[in-house]
């Protein structure tokens, strides 16, 4: 398995792979300037373990390469480094499928500890921050609460039963649990249940 580090500025995406060799050393990473790229390079060096994206490439600005990524791998953690403000694009990211949203601005140490917790790597065992939900997740937790079923949110949301199951899973994946009881018990624990 490898890391995929998609970022079309050599000195960034340098900075980066330096990062990830500190925190996973012997990790198999991949530099590639654009998302075209990827097919090829994943048959050079095998599946992905992460991706960490940038937001604007050459070939898929946006939220084009978040869509495509989180469609195609959407078991792979997905992070998201941008020179765009999170207060602009941070959550459009999380909707669309990222996990994590880092700025290009903030110091190597905040990045660093972004690429720990995505990769489950903690040097401390110190717990971690709460993690940031989007609107939709916030949204099922409040229907679990309710205790709607997949088929009763699809029709509240008007969305598709399959589309329910995978935010259920990324919401799961968020908080680190493996059932609806776990995330509701996680949820009334930390303070995360909110009226829509």
């Amino acid at each position: 398995m490898a890391i995929y580090v998609i970022e079309d500025h050599p000195l960034m995406r340098d900075a980066i792979a330096m990062l990830l060799r500190r925190i996973r050393p012997g990790a198999e990473i991949a530099e590639l300037g654009q998302l075209s790229e990827l097919d090829a390079a994943i048959a050079l060096h095998g599946a992905p373990k992460l991706f960490c994206l940038d937001l604007k490439l050459p070939d898929a600005g946006g939220l084009t390469g978040v869509r495509r990524l989180a469609t195609q791998y959407p078991d792979v953690p997905l992070m998201v480094i941008s020179a765009t403000p999170a207060s602009e694009a941070e959550e459009w990211c999380r909707e669309a499928g990222a996990d994590v949203y880092v700025e290009k601005s903030v110091d190597a140490a905040v990045i660093s500890d972004a690429l720990r917790r995505i990769l489950d790597v903690d040097d401390d065992d110190e717990p971690l921050e709460q993690p940031k939900l989007s609107k939709r997740q916030k949204q099922l937790l409040v229907m679990l609460d309710q205790g709607l079923s997949n088929r009763e949110i699809a029709e509240r949301l008007e969305i598709s039963e399959h589309t329910v199951k995978v935010h259920l899973w990324r919401l799961f994946r968020r908080l680190g649990v493996k059932s609806r009881t776990q995330a509701l018990h996680y949820a009334r624990k930390h303070g995360l249940l909110m009226n829509p």
